[in-house]
């Protein structure tokens, strides 16, 4: 006698059905699909072949889409949300240079801009992942929503792992080793913004999905989002080369073409990749010419994003005059 057929098995099938038979999920199909992931309610072996298909094929903005609200649909969220202007999501770790976008970001909270960080750490490879990073500033990651909550409130900004707030994403994209590839799980946990800020940042590093954010976001009614190739990954702007971002704003699709920072001028990886020297900037201890201009590129594209500055040059200068006026104290007392 046959058993029942597993009711996620349905899903599988949709995206496998050879060639001519397969097609892509409904944003609704991918809601639950994910939704039943996140509910542990498929076997290992479902989750495999789910998530290999989708690689394959490669995940579409409908679907994405729907993946996002199964995810943020799954969180559990303090009973009164924080008031967030920005989300920054932080997935890839850094490996050619140190992930100056954290000063970035700082350099955003000490004016007053309320940035809420998440992302992904812990990994025994040759990266520099943001709560290392982090913790050798001063900030601790937050183990809970709440947590975060009351640190973004009171400092304007908080980190906190996504194995605080999503275990089950998480797990999945600890898969990797062991599946060998990526899955949509990487390009999802990006775009949750927990905290429903108004303001999304995105970094990727196959350019291919600069686009797919971008109509994921627009799917999503997310106001504001600026997508950018950004070093190694990460959202952070390579001073040496010319930036693409592209944006939304309230619906609306468009790109902008950020000019290199300096002329004809390449820079050297950095081979110690010492963390100790995002202290050492932000406090004036030393000179770091490519340290420097990413963290005034990366904070500029935010401004702009967020309306601070209605040109790349008016951004760009906003930049540097909040870090020439930056409290070294603020660091500091904040952490």
């Amino acid at each position: 006698m046959m058993s029942a057929e597993h009711p996620f098995a349905q899903y599988i099938r949709i995206l496998g059905k050879g060639k001519n038979g397969s097609r892509a999920l409904t944003q609704e199909e991918a809601f639950i699909a994910m939704k039943m992931i996140l509910a542990d309610e498929v076997e290992p072996m479902q989750l495999g072949a789910f998530l290999m298909l989708m690689r394959v094929k490669e995940e579409t903005p409908e679907e994405l889409a729907g993946f996002v609200k199964a995810a943020r649909a799954s969180l559990k969220l303090p009973a009164q949300l924080p008031k967030v202007d920005l989300d920054w999501s932080s997935y890839a770790g850094k490996r050619r240079q140190l992930p100056w976008f954290l000063l970035s970001a700082l350099l955003l909270a000490s004016s007053g801009i309320r940035v809420i960080m998440h992302g992904i750490g812990g990994r025994k490879d040759d990266r520099v992942y943001t709560p290392e990073a982090l913790s050798a500033l001063g900030f601790k990651s937050c183990e809970s929503l709440e947590e975060a909550a009351q640190e973004v409130e009171g400092r304007n900004f908080a980190f906190i792992h996504l194995k605080d707030f999503s275990p089950k994403l998480d797990e999945i994209i600890e898969l990797r080793p062991i599946l060998g590839l990526r899955s949509p799980v990487h390009t999802l946990s990006r775009m949750v913004n927990p905290f429903d800020a108004p303001a999304m940042l995105q970094g990727i590093f196959h350019p291919g999905y600069q686009d797919t954010h971008q109509a994921t976001a627009v799917l999503l009614n997310q106001p504001h989002v600026a997508v950018l190739k950004g070093d190694g990954g990460e959202i952070e702007r390579n001073p040496d080369a010319e930036c693409l971002v592209k944006t939304v704003h309230n619906g609306i699709m468009g790109e902008e073409i950020w000019p290199p920072m300096f002329s004809g001028q390449r820079h050297l990886r950095d081979e110690t990749m010492d963390i100790a020297r995002l202290t050492q900037l932000w406090n004036g201890d030393i000179e770091d010419e490519y340290g420097h201009a990413a963290v005034i590129g990366t904070a500029a594209i935010a401004l702009k994003l967020m309306g601070k500055a209605d040109s790349i040059e008016s951004a760009l200068s906003l930049a540097t005059k909040l870090w020439d006026g930056r409290s070294v104290a603020w660091l500091k007392a904040a952490a």
